[in-house]
This record gives structure tokens, sequence and C-alpha cells, in this order.
């Protein structure tokens, strides 16, 4: 049996030796779908990216307005028939997510409330990493969110890209996530978020479909390991890799195309009831309404 790094905060070595106990043991080349960055005992933010960087030779750009959560559509090897029906701009949201603002809203479910303070006093606050505000906010917050690649210096390729979203009122981070795509065993290509954490990283992979007015529809109620889901993936402290497969918890998004605005609808369910709604107005910044 595996034993996690003792070198940490004690809560931190407690999940990942749950996750040791409850999952299973793989080997990395095997599972390139699952693969993705961990982050250090030292918080994730800004630090993990200076890190990651420097770790892997990489150069870092920010504030460049092109960049998009993925390169391209194409990327989701949609049919064509769900392809001319996805809307454009919902289509323009993903290939340069950097030309957009944020507002969001966050009803919890009262039963759940509890469970996301103590996330946050044990682990979001201190890491800088999925740290979700624990009050209902019925006015608009604004999010800061800025997409930060990091690209080969030599033949320019982006390795990763990453979406970083901070509320705007006191410039606390909500999520430091490695956004791209990945193709499941079963040949599902899916668009896949990383949230390092110590030692780890939580995974979540959401496989695309069509609404029939013309919404992106990303769902992550996969039923076994090797389909679409949330994932937590970590080195122990002889670094072999655990992944354990988290059925009970789901994400549900729905990108669709307001009046003058694009909508989304994210709900987060655990064991079938619901956790809390992320409502977001997804709005081109003031200096690009074209």
């Amino acid at each position: 049996m595996g034993v996690a790094d003792p070198m940490q905060k004690f809560q931190d070595w407690f999940t990942q030796q749950w996750v040791i106990l409850r999952g299973t043991k793989i080997n990395s080349e095997d599972f390139p779908w699952l693969m993705g960055p961990f982050g250090s005992l030292n918080g994730i933010g800004d630090n993990f990216i200076n890190q990651l960087a420097e770790k892997e030779n990489l150069v870092i750009e920010r504030d460049r307005k092109s960049h998009g959560l993925i390169p391209s559509i194409d990327a989701l090897n949609l049919s064509g028939a769900e392809l001319s029906s996805l809307s454009r701009n919902v289509i323009r949201f993903y290939e340069n997510t950097a030309e957009y603002d944020l507002d969001f809203h966050v009803k919890w479910n009262p039963f759940f409330k509890f469970f996301g303070v103590l996330v946050n006093k044990l682990f979001s606050s201190r890491i800088n990493q999925l740290k979700v505000p624990t009050k209902n906010i019925k006015d608009t917050e604004s999010i800061k969110s800025e997409i930060i690649t990091l690209s080969d210096p030599k033949s320019g390729e982006v390795k990763y890209t990453i979406w970083l979203r901070t509320l705007k009122s006191n410039g606390q981070v909500i999520y430091s996530g490695v956004y791209g795509t990945c193709k499941l065993p079963s040949g599902k290509v899916c668009i896949k978020a990383v949230f390092p954490l110590p030692n780890g990283n939580a995974t979540v992979i959401m496989s695309p479909g069509i609404g029939k007015n013309g919404e992106l529809i990303l769902d992550s109620s996969g039923k076994e390991f090797g389909d679409a889901g949330f994932y937590f993936l970590l080195n122990d402290s002889k670094g072999n890799y655990w992944s354990k497969f988290i059925r009970s918890f789901r994400d549900r998004l729905i990108i669709g195309e307001g009046r003058d605005h694009i909508s989304a609808e994210q709900s987060l369910t655990l064991w079938h009831k619901r956790v809390l709604d992320f409502s977001y107005t997804i709005t081109l910044k003031n200096n690009d309404k074209r």
C-alpha cells in the first residue's frame, strides 16, 4: 500500500491517504487522458504558474486577447450537424475567452453550505485554489478572467492554457485551472479542466453535447473510471500515481446565447442532490464590442 508524503499539512496528507486507500494505483503512461500538472505544497495561484514554467522551461504569456480555453472548436470532434447548430457566439467565447468579462451569482443548498465553509477553512484559503464564496450572491459579483499560456520558447507551441479567475472586489482567487481537451478510452473527446492541488490535482472531464437552441452542454456524469467525471490524482511518498474516480460528484454546465450576452448555468451535485448553482453573464469587454 502507498503512503502519502508525510511532510505536509495533516489535512492534505489525510485526504491524499484516503485517495490511496480508496483509489487505484496507475501507470501514468497508460492514462494520458487523465494526466495533468500537480501543485506544490506552497499554494497555487501565481506561485504554481511560475513554478510550472520554471520546471518545464516554458514562457509565460498573459493578457493576449486571442487566447481561448481551446484553440479551436474543431478540437471537440463534434459531428457536422452538431457543429452547424452550435451558437457562433458560444464558439467565439471558447476560442477567444480572454476577450470576455464574467459576472456571476451563487446559490447554495443550505444542507451543503457547512461543507463549503469547512473546505474553504481547511484547504482553499490556504492553497489559494477552489475557493468558492460560501454566501449566496444575489447581486452580481464581477470576476477578473485571465487566460495565461505557457509555451515552448523554441517552437512557440502552447503546452498549457490556464484560466485564472479572481473576484474583482478583493482579488481572491476562485479557480486556477489548466484547460484543454482529452480523448477518453471510449474515443470520446471531452473538455478537461485540471485544478492543481498539493502533490496532485482535481480533474473534471466533461462530455460535450448540443442543446436544441444551440447551447453547448458539458456534463461530467460518467458511471465508471474512464468516463467523463471528477477525478483525484496524486503522487505518494515514493512517486507512484494514484487516482480516485468520484462517481457521486457531478458537474453540469450549459452555455447559451442571450439577447446581448452569453449566459451559463452550472450545477454541482453530490449523491444526486444539488450542492450549489452558478449563474454567469458573459459579455465582451468594453473595448471589444464588435
